[in-house]
């Protein structure tokens, strides 16, 4: 048997990262590349701005009572996502009840977090002039069961879920649904674990796994941060409400902000989504767009447009109130004026 098994840990480290910058930085200590999917032709898919990979200095971990040797690398996303992977090499004389006692510490990687943060602290003191703005402790984990070589009478689905009892035949099916292969090559993906079994070591599905996953963290960021303004927005309003005639310069700098806000994160949203787009590749397409649906990426994207949307009528109402406190202004001013000239004419007639 040939396997390993690869525990992710993605985290939002920055508005934006600058990748050619972090490129030149990054390649005067490690070797470092850029995302190509092996298999896919250069036509087959379109990304707009590769991330940059790094190899890490390879080490030892203990998991479930066993050490086992670790390949660790990092990925980082110009829409600000760092990912540190930590790939588990199994020994050739692991039997099954050993790969399903370890996919339960393994499915915990939060027992890892010190080793993660420990690669993820050093790339970013390294990475500081290529960031724009920092940590927000937004974070996604996955693990990924790789082989080059799989029995095919061993049972995925404990594997896959971290379970040693029984499962009923409704969980495995569910649990199965996601299944794709390709001549010899097959994958499994679930919400937060995926087998992947090609005997040629491709690791191209994995790639378009961990690149949905970025995507996924990174509207989620985005998600919180518009609740956030939402609720701080109701809140100057409220205030600015009670501050007679110069509530009007206070809804003048909220609006101000409002629209900021709704430009920075479409841009950042469209930016995030359109970041791979697969063309001509059919197999490719529906792993991705599966990856997609599995993660519920398209249900933050829906709540971002609902959120923006909220924003936006926010900006009508403080506009048209505006509006009619200029024609009030207007429509005073035109009696002062009226009654100012008929004054001048009372005065005349004396």
């Amino acid at each position: 048997m040939r396997g390993s098994v690869w525990l992710y840990r993605l985290y939002d480290v920055a508005l934006e990262i600058d990748l050619s910058r972090a490129e030149k930085i990054l390649s005067a200590e490690k070797p470092v590349s850029r995302l190509r999917l092996s298999r896919a032709r250069p036509k087959a898919l379109e990304f707009k701005n590769p991330p940059l990979a790094v190899e890490l200095e390879e080490t030892t971990l203990s998991v479930g009572g066993a050490d086992f040797p670790v390949t660790p690398s990092a990925r980082v996303y110009d829409f600000g996502v760092l990912s540190v992977i930590l790939r588990l090499w199994l020994p050739a004389d692991f039997v099954y009840d050993d790969l399903q006692g370890l996919s339960i510490p393994a499915s915990r990687p939060e027992d890892f977090e010190h080793v993660f943060a420990g690669y993820r602290d050093n790339i970013l003191k390294a990475l500081q002039p290529a960031l724009k703005g920092g940590l927000t402790g937004f974070a996604e984990d996955f693990v990924v069961f790789f082989f080059e070589e799989w029995p095919q009478h061993w049972d995925l689905v404990p594997i896959l879920l971290a379970e040693t009892g029984p499962i009923s035949q409704e969980m495995r099916r569910e649990t199965l649904k996601n299944h794709f292969s390709y001549g010899e090559d097959s994958a499994v993906i679930t919400w937060d674990s995926a087998f992947i079994y090609d005997p040629a070591g491709s690791t191209d599905i994995a790639d378009l796994l961990e690149f949905a996953n970025a995507q996924l963290l990174e509207l989620r960021y985005y998600d919180s941060a518009l609740d956030e303004e939402l609720a701080a927005m109701y809140d100057a309003i409220e205030e600015a409400a009670r501050g007679g005639y110069r509530r009007l310069r206070k809804y003048r700098r909220i609006m101000r902000r409002m629209m900021e806000l709704v430009v920075e994160v479409t841009e950042t949203s469209e930016h995030i989504q359109n970041a791979l787009k697969v063309t001509e590749d059919v197999f490719y397409a529906r792993v991705y767009a599966a990856s997609l649906n599995i993660f519920r990426v398209h249900e933050w994207v829906k709540s971002i447009e609902r959120k923006v949307d909220v924003i936006e009528r926010n900006y009508t109402m403080l506009s048209d109130e505006l509006v009619t406190h200029r024609f009030l202004l207007l429509e005073a001013a035109i009696v002062l004026l009226i009654a100012f000239e008929i004054i001048i004419w009372l005065w005349t007639l004396k």
